[in-house]
C-alpha cells in the first residue's frame, strides 16, 4: 500500500505552526477520529503544533480500508510522518491510540529514526500485563451494537441513524480487532519519558493497570488520574490539557538547556 502523505494524515483543517518548538501527534480511540482533538491547539502553548492523526476509514480517508493489525498501520504512519520529525515531537494516544503510539515509538527506534521526547498513554492498560479482554469484534451486529452501547463511547446520534451506523460498524469492528488481537512482545524500555493517564471512574482501566507503564521507560514516569470514565479525554479536557501543557513545556525547557 502506498504511504499516506503528511497532508492526508493530519494537516488538513488544523492550525499549522511555522516553526514549532514541538509537534504533538495525537491518536484517537477505537471508532474515534482526529476531530476529537480539533480544539486542543487553543488550550496548548502556541509554539506547540497539534497534529491529530487521521486513520484510514474516517474523515477524508473514508474510502481507505481500516487496518485490523497494528503493525502495518504503525509502519505506514511512521513512514508518512518521517518528513515532519525534524523538530522535537511527542505522542498522545487514548485507548487504541495509546497502543498505536507505543508501538510507533518502538518502530522508530528499531529502524533508527528520530524518537519522541515523550509519550502520553491514556486509557489503556500497560501492554505487558495480562488482562482478560472479551473478543467482541466478530459478534453478530445486534450483539456488537449492544456492546457499543455498554461502552458508552459511540455518539448517540450514530445509533439513531441506520445509514450512519452501517458506515461506522466496519470501522469499529476493525479497530476492535486491532486491539483485541494485539500481542505484546518484550523489548527494552523506551528512552523517552512516559505519562500514563486514566479516568477515576474508568473501571475497565484502573490505576493498578496503568502503573506498570513505568516499566516501559528508562526515563521519567508520571501517572495522572482525572474525573470521568473511560472517555475522560472528552469530558475532562479542562483538567487534562493543563497537565499536557505543563509536561511538554518542561520537556522543551529541559531540551533547550541541554543545547546551550
Amino acid at each position: 500500500m502506498m504511504n499516506a502523505s503528511v497532508n492526508e494524515l493530519w494537516r488538513e483543517n488544523f492550525r499549522q505552526v511555522p516553526q514549532p518548538t514541538l509537534r504533538l501527534f495525537c491518536f484517537p480511540y477505537a471508532g474515534g477520529s482526529a476531530v476529537i482533538f480539533h480544539k486542543w491547539a487553543a488550550s496548548l502553548p502556541q509554539s506547540i503544533e497539534v497534529c491529530p492523526i487521521y486513520l484510514p476509514g474516517r474523515g477524508h480517508r473514508s474510502k481507505e480500508k481500516a487496518f485490523t493489525d497494528i503493525h502495518p498501520l504503525v509502519e505506514e504512519t511512521a513512514e508518512s510522518i518521517l518528513p515532519s520529525l525534524a523538530q522535537p515531537f511527542a505522542f498522545f494516544g487514548h485507548s487504541m491510540g495509546a497502543l498505536i503510539c507505543f508501538e510507533l515509538a518502538r518502530y522508530l527506534r528499531k529502524n533508527h529514526h528520530p524518537e519522541p521526547l515523550h509519550i502520553f498513554v491514556s486509557g489503556r492498560s500497560a501492554p505487558q500485563i495480562q488482562t482478560y479482554e472479551r473478543i467482541t469484534y466478530n459478534l453478530p451486529d445486534d450483539e456488537f451494537i449492544s456492546e457499543l452501547r455498554r461502552l458508552d463511547g459511540t455518539p448517540r446520534e450514530i445509533f439513531e441513524h441506520s445509514e450512519l451506523l452501517s458506515l461506522m460498524l466496519p470501522i469499529l469492528r476493525a479497530d476492535f480487532a486491532l486491539t483485541q488481537r494485539y500481542e505484546y512482545k518484550a523489548e527494552p524500555p523506551l528512552d523517552c519519558s512516559i505519562s500514563a493517564l486514566g479516568g477515576l471512574e474508568d473501571y475497565e482501566v484502573t490505576k493498578t493497570q496503568l502503573e506498570p507503564w513505568r516499566e516501559q521507560t528508562s526515563s521519567r514516569f508520571a501517572l495522572h488520574l482525572f474525573p470521568g470514565n473511560h472517555f475522560f479525554v472528552n469530558t475532562a479536557r479542562s483538567f487534562l490539557l493543563p497537565i499536557i501543557s505543563q509536561e511538554l513545556l518542561e520537556l522543551i525547557t529541559e531540551r533547550q538547556r541541554r543545547e546551550i
